[in-house]
């Protein structure tokens, strides 16, 4: 079975209830553990939505808030290579790099973003995650 990496975006439009996104990113990541399909963040997303989530809400809430997303989730380990790769990819935007990164180290074929655009070329499949549900719905 095909593993599949959330960004960043997606788990933050959980987080912060995001109206316009937020029912498309619930529904992927219900699927996806209702079908048993492996669903990873990075380790460096990790660190970004706590920080994120403290600012806005404090420090029991981005705890709260992520031991129930690794209920669902694992984390996929970033690593020498995939931060070396990520910085010699030429990608502007090295977050994106490092998880196109960290997915090839760790057999992640699939990423579900919003921001299609911005994994472009990377060699790995990339969905919305209204596409990635009429994926695995059809």
């Amino acid at each position: 079975m095909k593993k599949v990496l959330i960004d960043t975006n997606i788990v933050l439009d959980i987080a912060f209830e995001r109206h316009e996104f937020k029912k498309q990113a619930q529904d992927v990541t219900r699927l996806l553990y209702e079908r048993d399909i492996p669903m990873f963040i990075t380790a460096t997303t990790v660190t970004d939505i706590y920080y994120l989530i403290k600012k806005q809400s404090g420090h029991n809430e981005a705890i709260g808030f992520l031991v129930n997303l690794f209920e669902y989730s694992d984390i996929a380990g970033v690593n020498k290579i995939a931060v070396v790769n990520a910085l010699k990819s030429g990608r502007k935007d090295f977050e994106d790099a490092v998880q196109i990164e960290t997915s090839k180290q760790n057999d992640i074929s699939i990423i579900v973003t919003r921001n299609k655009k911005d994994f472009k070329n990377s060699g790995l499949q990339i969905f919305s995650p209204d596409e990635y549900i009429n994926e695995l719905t059809k």
